[in-house]
């Protein structure tokens, strides 16, 4: 299963090599593995792919109402 532009989720446990030769493992039952190259954690999924939202700038005083 794989969300569109994120992750792909696999039954484990697995083993993933990398283009350097190197094997990530997990034991984990089920991994996500990251399809978009953001991950911090690669090849695992740290959900970079997702966008992240802006927090709305409190109003002005001027602006807030009265209570």
């Amino acid at each position: 299963m794989q969300e569109p532009g994120g992750s792909m989720l696999v039954e484990g446990p697995v083993e993933v090599v990398q283009e350097d030769g190197t094997i990530a493992r997990s034991d984990r039952p089920v991994v996500a593995l990251c399809t978009c190259r953001r991950s911090l954690d690669f090849p695992w999924c740290d959900t970079s792919h997702r966008g992240r939202k802006k927090r709305k700038a409190p109003l002005p005083a001027s602006e807030r109402h009265a209570e």
